[in-house]
């Protein structure tokens, strides 16, 4: 009998708590429609806490719960986005942005510094025309 009480105790506070990790989050996955600038846990928006906690209570399960939100508020409600659709580019481009920015600071890093640019005898440019005559007239103001 004394196991059987104890079973019980154990098994009401294994469930309590499982429903309690799932109250929270759903509660983190739900934006608050109240303001919409963060999720039901960080404004504690009473009323839909508690209604949260009774459809739990009531054995729905996550999805159901989110299910019914977005066919009230539409699927701005969730917190993430929905990878899929037009949605998925809020999964990709920022992913794609990151490994483009390292592409390009790996190629900056890579790219050589020209050890002559602050030396004072710069290799002579033949290009210039009378190249060699500036340079013999310039030393020979020195």
């Amino acid at each position: 009998m004394k196991k059987l009480l104890t079973f019980l105790i154990l098994s009401v506070f294994v469930l309590s708590s499982t429903n309690e990790d799932l109250i929270i989050d759903l509660e983190q996955s739900l934006m608050a429609p109240c303001c919409w600038s963060g999720t039901v846990y960080d404004h504690g928006h009473s009323q839909l806490e508690n209604e949260i906690q009774s459809m739990v209570n009531a054995g729905q399960t996550r999805q159901q719960v989110l299910d019914h939100y977005v066919g009230i508020y539409g699927e701005r409600i969730l917190a993430i986005p929905v990878a899929q659709g037009f949605n998925i580019m809020a999964w990709v481009v920022p992913v794609m942005i990151a490994i483009a920015a390292l592409i390009i600071f790996g190629l900056y890093l890579r790219t050589p510094k020209n050890k002559d640019e602050n030396s004072t005898h710069k290799t002579r440019d033949s290009s210039i025309p009378f190249n060699d005559q500036i340079e013999k007239e310039l030393q020979e103001m020195d």
